[in-house]
């Protein structure tokens, strides 16, 4: 950088100071204040008319203008007020450092200095928090005009950043580097000194919960090694505001309805490496639920065909969840009833010696309220329209608050913000009108991700990808992924149109080549490339459809020498069965028919999903077939961290005219039953042991999921299972050079799931209680893939 460089708070005094009332210089030698007597020479000139203004110093900043931002005009009489009006207006302004007004005659000469341009803003020693993440906490920008006290705010909002990341040691000295022409660059030298860390959290007050729960409870924690891939253990005034609403929460969900926080503190240590934060909490006491009543004031509705809505029943302890979730329901039910207009208020009877919560949820007709407009803010790239097509309300649409929170969550679901804040306030033009404002901030969509890993399957692996999931900020979908493994090699180019037609028709195609090593398992290796069309939609909430097309050339190669004769082009006796050796070419079209009533899709504990997918390949192409799939899983939440899951799936393959090839067969072993190895428990030839696969297969699982105990950071939790299944036989092949079996086999275990950093790891080690004596085995099955 060229050029001087001066603090960027300490300037030349100005001749226009303000301490206490402001002072302004009017003449040479005189002083005007607002507190103080005015100059006599003023004071005399009260009846002098002015007779033009002249402005000097002024180099950006047409004179004109100058004179436009003045009270006083050519012809005003002159006078300490007009005066005084007129220096407040300039420096109000903000574009000049100095100011003085002299009297020559009637006329007055107005002398500026202008406040510089910034040429460019820039940090220097952050290391921790990104320049572009300061950048946008700016007010001052590239071609704004330099003032002092921008400069202050701008100081406390980087300040406000680093404490909220934790480094309270933060300071942070803005200069100037002066430049031709006026311009400055400002320079922001951050010195982020050490994090603040939470050492310690107390509790004060607490009989019903332990300490323990209490921290589990609440966003902040205590520092431990290794939490150094998160922010939750650094002080942040805002999340400790957020704890004290979450443990309200909690406690309200274990029918504590008296419990408050009676303080919140954060004390920082002597040596300032650490904070000390104690909750004192008032628990109070727990009731449960008495008589829950809807009192109806809406004409032709019956209050009894609504009570089956009700969350909770009589005796059951209180959940504020419960109440708020049945506020929902009634909302949602007389809404579909034709009532766009309804307020639903819970009134709320304790009586606190027996410890018993009344309820009666009064329906009433709200006020008859429009949506005015959707005003849309924070989205920097992301078309309006994206957010638009979510919003379940829109102009001229009776306002609903259901909508309203139903068209919030269906945003967050984007994935495409941080925050998502979605409101409704009066409208500026009409007292029967409201505004819906959504205001988000963005997050990164795109990633380039790289992986190392190793699997029971394909071994040691290498993985790259490259996605964006709001292209061009159309909300559009772009992924190219490239797997290498010792078995296994991939490349796949995916897209995706959420609103194709501008309609909610998920619309996209996938282009795919792979080659995997089938050698251990059946003697051949496949190889397959294509193309995919496929389109999805909702019918509601919770049923989903989706279509696709598929076409495909598959290559059977490397079989070997002493593989199975049926793999190598023997077929049985009067069979119309396709040679499993060589090329085919697949024309398919399915589909998949959905039913989703799980809580969460991420991480389900409650709820169940049943899938019906069907196949049919003949339309074009050298395989016929059709073939179909059910199957459906269920959640039961046990505790509130333990989650049991049943799983079931049944699936058949029948040729149209000809024998099923054995790679579109279904095998049993591997991921669907545990114990076993891929293809190890279906049939397999006598001779070779060369597993064929089989024509139908029925599987399931029963897994219950279980935290050790660790830290919820750590992301390891346990699970144990029972995993069953049965499989019928291939087409083609003679029965008595088959091993195959009618009883199902049966594995239990246990294993560990660790969500880590770099990439989901899962251990599993499975014993075989029922299998057959040609069967595969295998007691220990490890999946692992990094990111990074």
């Amino acid at each position: 950088m060229s050029g001087r460089s001066y603090p960027a708070l300490v300037a030349p005094v100005l001749t226009l100071t303000a301490v206490g009332a402001l002072a302004f210089a009017f003449s040479p030698g005189l002083v005007l204040s607002e507190a103080h007597a005015r100059p006599a020479s003023i004071q005399d000139s009260a009846s002098v008319a002015l007779s033009e203004i002249r402005v000097e110093g002024n180099q950006r900043i047409e004179a004109e203008t100058v004179k436009a931002y003045m009270t006083l005009r050519p012809g005003d009489k002159l006078g300490p007020d007009s005066v005084d009006g007129s220096l407040k207006s300039l420096f109000a302004t903000g574009l000049f450092a100095d100011v003085s007004i002299t009297r020559s005659g009637s006329a007055l000469l107005v002398k500026v200095v202008e406040n510089p341009i910034i040429n460019r803003v820039v940090f220097e020693g952050n290391r921790r928090i990104d320049e572009k993440k300061l950048q946008t906490e700016l007010q001052l920008r590239p071609r704004h005009v330099y003032t002092r006290t921008k400069v202050q705010e701008d100081v406390k909002r980087v300040l406000d950043v680093y404490r909220h990341s934790g480094r309270f040691a933060v300071t942070v000295e803005p200069k100037i580097i002066e430049l031709e022409q006026n311009r400055v660059d400002l320079v922001f030298e951050v010195n982020e000194g050490p994090s603040t860390y939470v050492q310690r959290i107390n509790f004060v007050g607490n009989k019903k919960y332990s300490d323990d729960l209490l921290k589990e409870m609440i966003a902040t924690k205590e520092e431990r090694w290794y939490r150094f891939l998160s922010s939750s253990d650094t002080y942040d005034p805002d999340r400790m505001n957020y704890d004290r609403e979450l443990l309200r929460r909690f406690y309200l969900r274990q029918g504590y309805s008296d419990f408050r926080v009676i303080s919140s503190v954060a004390e920082l240590t002597p040596d300032r490496s650490g904070f000390f934060m104690t909750f004192t909490v008032d628990e109070g006491d727990r009731y449960t639920f008495g008589e829950q009543k809807i009192e109806i004031a809406l004409p032709d509705m019956d209050a009894v065909d609504l009570s089956s809505v009700i969350v909770g029943q009589q005796g059951d302890w209180y959940n504020a969840d419960y109440v708020e979730e049945t506020v929902q329901a009634l909302t949602d039910a007389v809404g579909a009833l034709g009532y766009a207009f309804v307020d639903v208020r819970p009134r709320v009877k304790r009586d606190r010696k027996s410890r018993i919560i009344d309820i009666v949820y009064e329906i009433q007709e709200g006020p008859r309220v429009y949506v005015d407009r959707i005003d849309i803010s924070g989205n920097m790239r992301t078309l309006d329209s994206v957010v638009r097509r979510e919003m379940q309300l829109v102009e001229g649409d009776a306002f609903n608050s259901a909508r309203l929170r139903r068209s919030r969550d269906k945003i967050r679901n984007l994935g495409f913000f941080e925050k998502v804040e979605v409101t409704n306030v009066p409208s500026e033009t009409a007292p029967d009108q409201t505004t819906v404002k959504v205001d988000v901030r963005e997050r990164s969509t795109g990633s380039l991700m790289f992986g190392v890993g190793w699997s029971s399957s394909d071994g040691a692996l290498f993985n790259t990808s490259l996605s964006e999931r709001n292209l061009l900020g159309k909300g559009q979908d772009v992924r190219l992924s490239l797997t290498a493994a010792e078995r296994k090699q991939e490349v796949e180019l995916g897209f995706t149109e959420p609103y194709f037609l501008d309609r909610p028709l998920a619309a996209g195609f996938d282009v795919f080549a792979r080659e995997r090593d089938r050698q251990r398992e059946s003697s051949y290796d496949i190889k397959e490339m294509g193309v995919g069309l496929r389109l999805g939609f909702d019918y509601d909430e919770h049923w989903r459809q989706g279509l696709r097309y598929t076409v495909s050339e598959t290559e059977i190669t490397k079989v070997k020498a002493t593989a199975s004769r049926y793999l190598r082009g023997a077929r049985q006796s009067g069979s119309a069965s396709r040679i499993n050796e060589g090329k085919s070419v697949l024309s398919m079209v399915g589909q998949t028919l959905s039913y989703d009533r799980r809580d969460n899709v991420i991480e389900p504990k409650e709820g169940y999903i049943v899938r019906l997918s069907t196949d049919v390949a003949g339309a074009g192409g050298s395989e016929k077939f059709v073939r179909g799939a059910l199957d459906a899983q269920q959640y039961i939440s046990i505790t509130d961290d333990a989650v049991l899951m049943q799983q079931g799936m049944i699936g058949a393959v029948e040729g149209l005219g000809q024998d099923v090839r054995f790679v579109r067969n279904y095998y049993l072993g591997g991921d669907n039953l545990r114990g076993f190895k891929y293809g190890g428990a279906g049939p397999r030839d006598k001779l070779t042991g060369d597993s064929f696969g089989a024509k139908w297969i029925a599987a399931g699982t029963t897994e219950l999921r279980f935290p050790l105990g660790l830290p919820e950071e750590l992301g390891i939790s346990a699970k144990s299972f029972i995993d069953y299944g049965i499989s019928g036989e291939p087409d083609g092949v003679l029965a008595s050079e088959v091993n195959k079996s009618s009883k199902a086999r049966v594995s239990a275990g246990v294993g560990l799931v660790w969500k880590s950093p770099m990439g989901p790891v899962s251990i599993d080690l499975a014993q075989a209680l029922v299998k057959e004596n040609y069967d595969k085995t295998e007691f220990f099955r490890f999946n692992f893939g990094t990111r990074f």
